[in-house]
């Protein structure tokens, strides 16, 4: 009994200890995080901007899809009961800038998670294996990465449905490659060290040794490169939103509502129509590179000895 005592006071002590190991790792990435300002700023505002987008239902001061085309609500500047100002149609402009945010941001983390799934899984088999089979699959990503992005997603928007699932797949399938490039890097040098050949002479398959013994080591630079690919994703999709080709009515994303106000007249007229969603998509894209930044800084530790 006394024994059985003794090991479950070991077993509490090594869990002890590992959460103090841990707790001691969190405490200094945050003060390593702490000290890029840009980066703890673009933060907080990132946690606004999604906040307010999942809150938007509660905070929308009017039905962002109704149209009201009585002369006297048609291009209505910034007011006390249209805070941003009303579009050509009628329509609040807070309102759809709060919805809006919902398919942007939508966008922007379902293309993170599949550009790094596919990316990670693509460069770890090409890294680890080596030889023919990683020769054979980086020629495909050069390939790839050769052919004009957006000549590849225009003709795939005409495949896929435009909702923001779907938008999301075909820049997440043109935007993988750099991620599969760094994972691969990053696999070619780790699969030599010490720890991987004592996995293997215990026998791990080779999927184990893989998922569970490299990738990890890799995380903190996947995770950079996650952060500004939701950046680029938002952008693209503006972008495609743009020229008519992103999420169709009654969907709208902040790139759709520049393409409404692209109109040189109402430019004139009511340029606030194409300041805002602009302005939203421009400080939401640069908290998102800080945010970035930032996270890179504080997991690198060749620059955190540097600072």
């Amino acid at each position: 009994m006394q024994n059985g005592v003794q090991l479950q006071t070991r077993e509490d002590l090594a869990h002890f200890g590992n959460l103090q190991k841990q707790t001691g790792v969190f405490q200094e990435f945050w003060r390593a995080f702490g000290k890029n300002r840009p980066a703890v700023i673009a933060t907080y505002t990132l946690i606004m901007i999604i906040m307010a987008a999942i809150f938007a239902p509660y905070l929308a001061t009017h039905d962002p899809t109704r149209i009201d085309l009585a002369r006297e609500m048609q291009k209505q500047p910034p007011s006390a009961e249209h805070f941003l100002g009303t579009d050509d149609m009628g329509r609040d402009l807070w309102s759809r800038m709060l919805f809006g945010a919902r398919i942007s941001l939508i966008v922007g983390f379902l293309t993170m998670i599949i550009t790094v799934v596919i990316g990670s899984a693509y460069g770890a088999v090409s890294g680890y294996f080596g030889g023919r089979l990683d020769s054979l699959l980086m020629r495909i990503v050069d390939i790839l990465l050769s052919l004009p992005t957006m000549f590849l997603l225009i003709i795939l928007a005409a495949f896929v449905k435009p909702n923001a699932f779907g938008i999301a797949l075909i820049i997440g399938f043109t935007s993988w490659m750099r991620v599969a490039r760094l994972v691969r890097g990053q696999f070619l040098s780790l699969k030599e060290q010490e720890f991987v050949e004592a996995a293997r002479a215990l026998g791990y398959s080779n999927s184990r040794i893989i998922f569970r013994h490299i990738l990890p080591n890799v995380t903190a630079p996947i995770i950079v490169n996650a952060t500004l690919m939701v950046a680029t994703a938002i952008l693209v999709e503006s972008t495609l939103s743009f020229l008519g080709l992103g999420v169709q009515p009654p969907q709208f994303s902040w790139g759709s509502m520049l393409t409404n106000a692209q109109d040189l007249i109402l430019l004139k007229e009511a340029p606030w129509t194409a300041f805002f969603p602009g302005l939203a998509i421009f400080v939401t894209v640069l908290c998102f590179n800080f945010f970035g930044d930032g996270l890179r800084d504080a997991l690198d530790p060749k620059l955190k000895n540097i600072k």
